[in-house]
């Protein structure tokens, strides 16, 4: 993609200032962020950052070819039951979702590519097709949903290209844009920096819950290589593959070349919405625009540790 005018919704968070970044490349890109987890300190000198609510009017719209949307309340925020949290929910990954394209579309714009997620399929131990049956057992996941359906609408009614990304378990180093966020960072760069600095990660369970972890390099690809082919419908991004808790701790160990023990502790999320197993059939995805994720298991492992052996 090039010389497109780009809106990056959520822009200053994880996923969207390294798509923001990647694309200023060849772009004029504004990254718009509330600022709840996201910052401008992710982003480069030449992508334009907003802070500004999906739910407010008049947003930065004006000749946007492309709307990239990733604003979102996360998954772990929503997980704390409580009637503010799954309205708020309700309002930022749904209403801020259909208030953006709106805006977007009104003004001129007509190619759409939004996060969905893919923790509405289960836990699978093997490939999940876009093709298969799927559950709400979260608010997270019923508003996420809930996108998918409003997309549909947007795609139906007013003939616009919407694609869903159904993202697997996206990761990156805690020197790329997740350092700020803490307990909502992905928990590869959260188990790496405890292994740097000589602490226990510490690990739900046993340890033998898996992930697809797909490299936040290969979501962004997907993500572009969905807007140049103008797709509409639902896509996974993921490997194809799954790796337990207990092996990320191992190959960060031996990455690092250091000794720790992770801790073990009860999982605090209940049973019925922990999501044990994951694994993308991206068939789909490769089929309508050639993507393969290019980042294996330990060479993203090696990349996420790359910055404490630099040190």
């Amino acid at each position: 993609m090039e010389g497109k005018r780009v809106l990056v919704t959520g822009g200053g968070g994880f996923i969207g200032s390294n798509l923001a970044n990647h694309l200023a490349e060849d772009n004029d890109v504004v990254a718009l962020d509330d600022g709840y987890l996201g910052t401008p300190e992710n982003l480069d000198e030449d992508v334009e950052y907003v802070e500004r609510s999906v739910l407010e009017d008049d947003l930065p719209v004006e000749d946007v070819d492309v709307l990239f949307h990733l604003a979102a309340l996360s998954s772990l925020k929503m997980h704390e039951d409580s009637r503010d949290n799954l309205l708020r929910g309700l309002r930022v990954n749904v209403e801020g979702f259909a208030n953006t394209v709106e805006q977007c579309r009104q003004a001129g714009c007509d190619t759409v590519v939004y996060a969905s997620t893919s923790s509405i399929y289960g836990s699978r131990t093997e490939p999940s097709p876009e093709s298969m049956s799927v559950a709400a057992n979260t608010g997270y996941e019923a508003s996420k949903l809930a996108r998918e359906r409003y997309a549909e609408y947007f795609a139906n009614y007013h003939d616009m290209a919407m694609a869903g990304m159904r993202f697997f378990s996206v990761y990156q180093g805690y020197r790329g844009a997740e350092e700020h966020k803490g307990e909502f960072a992905n928990i590869v760069a959260q188990f790496a920096d405890d292994i740097a600095n000589g602490e226990s990660p510490v690990i739900y369970g046993d340890g033998t819950h898996s992930r697809d972890l797909t490299h936040v390099s290969d979501v962004v690809r997907g993500c572009e290589l969905a807007a140049d082919h103008e797709l509409t419908g639902i896509y996974n991004l993921g490997t194809g593959e799954q790796h337990t808790a207990n092996e990320i701790v191992e190959t960060l160990c031996d990455v690092l070349e250091k000794t720790v023990e992770p801790e073990h502790v009860e999982n605090p999320i209940d049973e019925d919405v922990f999501v044990s197993h994951t694994m993308a059939d991206y068939e789909k995805m490769r089929d309508a625009t050639g993507w393969e994720p290019t980042v294996e298991f330990r060479e993203g492992m090696k990349l996420v540790c790359e910055p404490y052996l630099d040190d």
